[in-house]
């Protein structure tokens, strides 16, 4: 295969910010600037209209928000399209290339939340939320497991359905589920993580539980938080 400069050619028009060969600098020229990595992360569970981006996005202003969502549709990383009817509405979402991001997006969230300065208890949104299920289960605990957990967010619901060591998880609902969460981001982190006894009712600020409580358990077992380095 011959190899070109690409900024020789006809289709670079615009400027790179790094002279570098290497593709970790250009992905940062894809994702680098403040926000977009966040905005493909709120892709991660399929299209999301802009005001529901922008609500799971505090801090970010309307005018950034379209910026961002611009340079990442040019770069091919995000697409634009409207749903059929009913709904009638004009959505984002990651293109394949895009949804290929989710593995580098996990890793990184794990590496940063080894620092002292992660602080676990900051604003989540849902699908941030989800994206730390799909990053820190322990999957040489969860070989042997096979459970569906339904999640009921005030806002959005999600279907985890583990299975052969992989935790796989969508938006939506089932009639199927062994076990139904239901409460905030905060709750599930508290139930999770910080490890609240499970209660039929979220007492003490956790999830509320519903269904088996054997498997609810099992899966809550599954995660923790990475240990902190020592700086």
């Amino acid at each position: 295969m011959k190899l070109e400069n690409i900024t020789d050619s006809e289709t670079a028009t615009e400027k790179r910010w790094y002279d570098d060969a290497c593709g970790t600098a250009l992905a940062l020229e894809f994702v680098g600037e403040r926000w977009s990595l966040l905005i493909m992360r709120e892709l991660l569970f399929g299209p999301r209209r802009f005001g529901e981006i922008k609500a799971n996005l505090p801090g970010i202003s309307a005018n950034v928000l379209t910026q961002r969502l611009e340079g990442l549709a040019d770069n091919g990383i995000v697409t634009r399209y409207r749903l059929p009817s009913p709904a009638n509405v004009q959505v984002y979402d990651l293109t394949q290339w895009g949804h290929e991001s989710e593995s580098v997006i996990r890793d990184l969230g794990r590496w940063a939340a080894r620092s002292p300065r992660h602080d676990p208890m900051l604003f989540m949104s849902p699908a941030s939320a989800m994206t730390s299920l799909r990053t820190l289960i322990d999957h040489d605990r969860s070989g042997g497991d096979r459970m569906t957990i339904a999640f009921r967010l005030p806002d959005d619901a999600f279907v985890a359905r583990l299975g052969d060591g992989d935790l796989e998880i969508t938006r939506g609902t089932t009639d199927d589920a062994d076990v139904t969460f239901t409460g905030d981001t905060l709750a599930m982190r508290h139930t999770i993580y910080g490890k609240l006894p499970l209660s039929g009712d979220g007492v003490g600020g956790g999830l509320a539980t519903a269904g088996d409580f054997a498997v609810a358990q099992r899966f809550v077992d599954l995660f923790a938080l990475p240990e902190k380095v020592v700086l």
